[in-house]
């Protein structure tokens, strides 16, 4: 799994480049000071796993995580930050964060949301996690929209929310891993998301599987 970082904490960045060294299946291919030139460093190291801060000088990460995604889209995003208030939660997120988790996590916390983030996941510090659900059971409708998801986007949302990662869809639905990729893109164009997190708590807020 190749992974690039994007802080201006040289330190941090040391850290966890002693890190990742040392967890078996990890390599750094890039760590960079600003976000100023993100479209061409993941042009030269084609990472994996994007770990982005949030106050950078010059380009700040969330708008950095917008070029990441309009560019490339199949690259999953780490938020690693010390800012937990609404506004910037929110913001990540909804420009296109696949994960959203608090510097002062353990460092094997980090390792599993990098795991989990690049196998599909939506690793969140628990308190981020409680937060997105609030934010999206404030904007609750009074009504159930319908999204048109065909029948088997409607399936691997459901595995989502059950929190399944892609490989794990792909075995259970006998599809092929580019296949859940596919259907998880269309997914995201119809429910007007930009990342996994927003479509399942779009999902649960407002009761697109009632059962569950």
């Amino acid at each position: 799994m190749k992974i690039i970082i994007f802080d201006d904490n040289e330190s941090l960045r040391d850290s966890i480049a002693m890190l990742l060294q040392d967890a078996p299946g990890f390599t750094l291919v890039g760590s960079y000071s600003h976000c100023l030139d993100v479209i061409e460093n993941i042009k030269d190291t084609k990472p994996d796993v994007v770990i982005m801060d949030i106050d950078m000088p010059g380009m700040n990460g969330i708008e950095g995580v917008k070029l990441i995604r309009g560019n490339f889209p199949a690259v999953q995003i780490l938020m690693l930050t010390i800012f937990e208030d609404d506004e910037k939660v929110f913001a990540a997120i909804k420009a296109g964060a696949d994960g959203y988790i608090l510097k002062n996590a353990e460092p094997a916390d980090l390792l599993n949301a990098i795991t989990a983030v690049y196998s599909g996941g939506a690793p969140m510090t628990p308190g981020i996690a409680r937060k997105v659900l609030h934010q999206f059971q404030a904007i609750l409708p009074d009504e159930q929209k319908d999204y048109h998801l065909s029948a088997r986007e409607k399936e691997v949302l459901s595995l989502l929310v059950d929190g399944l990662s892609y490989k794990m869809i792909s075995g259970k639905l006998n599809i092929t891993y580019d296949t859940v990729r596919a259907h998880i893109k269309k997914i995201y164009e119809k429910l007007h998301v930009a990342s996994m997190t927003e479509a399942v708590a779009k999902a649960i807020t407002e009761k697109l599987f009632p059962s569950k």
